[in-house]
């Protein structure tokens, strides 16, 4: 293949979103049907919107309108078989000069082509339009690109899909090697002047023909000043921020479409991709792979609860399925761990992002037990009275049933204060004693509540204490018939902490 083949690229129709679309691609193969020939050169694939026509470039055929040395333009439709055969030249625009068609509008009636349509060979070098009238295509008219002076004689056009970017292949200002990527701009209806695209992109060698993604965010070109596997390879960058001059360094686009030998002409239909290559033979063909989508990205949260109020033992999780590694993970707490610890209650979102730029995000919640209510307990019992159960006394019962409720919903340990109280009333048992009588109480409620939390396995969990026993109240007046007076200190209270 002959990097001097003059030619412009146009895009209408066809993009590529991001590289996340862009992972890997199907062996390559040559176009089915007509189109390659052996003895001569096909380059540069264009198809209309629905891919229904192909338009290509024909080179170093003797039936062209010059001879031998000259290259036209070419179509073919789409067989049912998805093949393309039947070609035919583009009589209309074909001439004496090198002929490209560079694309092809959103209708079908517009197209543009490169500028050898007016003066001697290589006189006015550019890019031209034409529109079909009665059933014939134009005479193309000139696209005015401001201070454009292209001083050699290989050039490539770029056009994007919304008609306001251009990108040109060319030797002009600031060239760093044999031809550089220029970027012109379209502002209130008019083309601005080239801008050098920069050093991420531009070599020594030569940058050319240009292809931007319908997002305008991913370049695609070929050149043999960024090393490779040959004599031209396909590269891609991504746009830095908002400027068309800041790339990212180029990526080769690997051995499963480049060769040791020129790959250019990159472009795509749908889910195929397009370029041509002499690597088998002196002249190129047309190849083509399938695009293949990468394993989407997928992701699962869940947060796990803290074990007691206030507390910050609680974790986060997160599983990815699909997506290409490494990843990477934000947390909305900072953390960038897959599966973060030590956190507290609260709502958490995760940003989890794989190596081709696909995006997902999961919302986890950590929960937290409520915050525990101190329970308490207090039974009055009559003279000289100190036995009290849970199996006897409802009250009793509910007490411990909502101290173990409350230990099996996170609390981590309960301690039960006794406090027991005996009135001034003398007693007959307990040797007469009133203070024997306090303490057996508490005592005895000691033994009951331990006995009980024993047997509901919670030992560990569960302290009683003593806090007091003592004899209280008003002294007694031999008027033993005034229960209401000294009953109040005849009691048993439970408190937890």
């Amino acid at each position: 293949m002959k990097k001097g083949i003059l030619f412009v690229i146009f895009l209408c129709g066809f993009c590529m979103n991001s590289m996340a679309q862009f992972w890997q691609v199907s062996a390559p193969k040559k176009l089915p049907g007509t189109v390659n020939t052996a003895p001569f050169e096909e380059i540069m694939p264009i198809f209309s919107k629905d891919s229904s026509v192909l338009y290509f470039v024909r080179a170093f055929d003797p039936s062209s309108v010059a001879g031998e040395s000259d290259q036209d333009v070419w179509f073919s439709k789409r067989a049912a078989d998805g093949s393309y055969s039947a070609c035919q030249p583009m009589m209309d625009l074909n001439n004496k000069y090198n002929n490209g068609i560079v694309g092809v509008s959103a209708s079908g009636k517009s197209l543009y082509v490169l500028n050898s349509y007016e003066g001697k060979k290589d006189l006015v070098k550019g890019l031209s339009a034409t529109s079909m009238k009665g059933g014939k295509w134009q005479t193309p008219t000139e696209i005015v690109i401001p201070t454009l002076d292209i001083e050699g004689e290989f050039y490539t056009f770029f056009v994007s899909e919304s008609e306001d970017i251009i990108i040109i292949s060319y030797k002009g200002p600031n060239t760093l090697g044999e031809e550089d990527l220029y970027v012109s701009k379209k502002s209130n209806g008019q083309w601005l002047a080239p801008q050098h695209m920069g050093i991420a992109i531009n070599t020594a060698g030569f940058e050319t023909t240009p292809f931007l993604t319908k997002g305008m965010d991913t370049l695609f070109f070929s050149s043999n000043g960024h090393g490779g596997l040959g004599d031209a390879d396909i590269f891609y960058s991504v746009r830095q921020g908002d400027s068309f001059t800041s790339w990212s360094a180029p990526i080769n686009l690997g051995d499963n479409v480049n060769s040791p030998k020129f790959d250019a002409y990159f472009s795509y239909s749908g889910n195929t991709m397009y370029w041509s290559s002499n690597r088998d033979g002196e002249r190129s063909d047309i190849y083509m792979a399938s695009i293949l989508t990468p394993p989407a990205l997928s992701l699962r949260c869940n947060g796990m609860d803290v074990s007691t109020f206030g507390g910050v033992d609680g974790t986060l999780s997160s599983t990815v399925t699909g997506g290409v590694a490494p990843f990477t993970y934000s947390w909305s707490n900072g953390s960038s761990v897959q599966n973060p610890v030590g956190v507290a209650k609260g709502t958490y979102v995760i940003n989890v992002k794989d190596a081709l730029g696909q995006k997902v995000s999961c919302i986890a919640k950590v929960g937290e037990p409520l915050p525990v209510q101190d329970l308490a307990f207090k039974h009055v019992f009559d003279y000289n009275n100190a036995n009290l159960s849970c199996a006897e006394n409802a009250s009793l019962a509910s007490f411990v049933k909502q101290v173990e409720a409350q230990l099996g919903n996170g609390r981590s340990s309960v301690k039960i204060n006794i406090t027991s109280s005996a009135s001034f009333v003398p007693t007959k048992a307990y040797d007469g004693s009133n203070q024997k009588l306090a303490e057996a109480r508490a005592e005895r409620m000691k033994k009951e509540l331990e006995s009980y939390f024993a047997a509901a396995g919670l030992s560990l969990k569960v302290t009683v204490v003593i806090e007091s026993a003592k004899v209280q109240g008003p002294k007694y007046r031999s008027d033993f018939e005034d229960q209401g007076k000294y009953r109040e200190f005849q009691f048993v209270e439970l408190k937890t902490q």
